[in-house]
């Protein structure tokens, strides 16, 4: 896990032949044989893609019990493919030197990299907006989550956790097509994300001196304002980010013509260009710390199963 954190972070996600890419184009290939309108309909499709993939990770897992070698190899190619903080805090970089230049075209053409608003009529402070509550949730969903499972699960959380998550971002928002037919995905996905989710806001709190934040501010924010937003987890993340930053979230957002009001989160003044920086940074905080954590909690694991089968024998 600890040598898949270190490829993520020198080289990012791989740009052709992306493990998740190639799952999604096996589930859009699947979704257009069985879709129906329907929610039974749905789960059959979220049960079938992400129980295929588990079990290939559990299937995976125990034929590489007795190798080492191979086993490594396989738990740090899975870590790598399912990890996401490094791309992330590119994108949000590339975001920040196209607004301190001022070259707002450039940032209206990258934002659909981190979220899936229109971009097209968004000015400066929107998009700033949007790039900071994209890295908040991101964080969680890029980072803490797929490592939190990881550290549980081992490599079939790791590539289960990827799937769920990439089933909720192609059938799970809301939209004529996927009202029903994305329940379970969606429902599911919120699940998988619970507990990280908690855990990315605490950690935010507790390294919100890292941007010039204060913790009991950033506690004192996620508990008020984390459950107003209709995720039940998203909010949680952006509330944290907003009080470690000293920021106010939320507005207006447009999805290709949908039009969604989310509440305001945080206490501070809209965001601005500098604090995308900011956030990239306590992106990143949060991601080693949660790299080391789930590293930490893996080779706890090994050592008490080690000395399990020890006494057994």
């Amino acid at each position: 896990m600890a040598i898949g954190v270190g490829v993520d972070a020198v080289v990012g996600d791989p740009r052709r032949g992306h493990p998740v890419a190639v799952f999604g184009t096996k589930a859009a290939a699947l979704e257009k044989r069985i879709y129906r309108d329907s929610r039974f309909r749905g789960a059959v499709f979220t049960g079938v893609c992400v129980g295929v993939v588990a079990g290939i990770g559990v299937v995976a897992e125990r034929a590489s019990r007795r190798r080492p070698v191979v086993s490594a190899a396989m738990t740090a190619a899975a870590t790598w493919a399912v990890l996401g903080g490094t791309t992330l805090a590119r994108e949000g970089a590339f975001m920040a030197n196209a607004l301190e230049r001022d070259d707002i075209t450039a940032a209206r053409r990258r934002l659909p990299h981190l979220c899936g608003r229109d971009p097209s009529q968004l000015i400066s402070p929107e998009l700033a907006r949007a790039t900071v509550e994209s890295i908040a949730e991101n964080t969680s969903d890029a980072v803490v989550a797929p490592l939190f499972w990881g550290a549980i699960a081992g490599v079939p959380g790791l590539v289960a956790y990827r799937a769920i998550n990439t089933l909720d971002a192609m059938v799970g928002h809301r939209s004529p097509r996927y009202e029903r037919f994305g329940w379970a995905s969606a429902r599911l996905d919120d699940l998988a994300n619970y507990l990280p989710a908690r855990l990315a806001a605490l950690l935010t709190a507790a390294l919100a001196p890292a941007v010039g934040g204060s913790s009991r501010t950033t506690i004192s924010v996620l508990a008020r304002y984390g459950h107003r937003h209709p995720s039940p987890n998203s909010g949680r993340c952006e509330a944290a980010f907003a009080g470690a930053l000293g920021v106010r979230l939320g507005g207006v957002n447009n999805y290709a013509g949908r039009l969604e009001h989310r509440p305001e989160l945080g206490e501070g003044p809209p965001p601005t260009v500098p604090d995308i920086r900011r956030s990239v940074r306590l992106a990143r905080a949060v991601s080693w710390t949660t790299a080391i954590l789930a590293i930490l909690t893996r080779a706890g694991l090994a050592v008490r199963k080690a000395r399990t089968q020890g006494r057994t024998r």
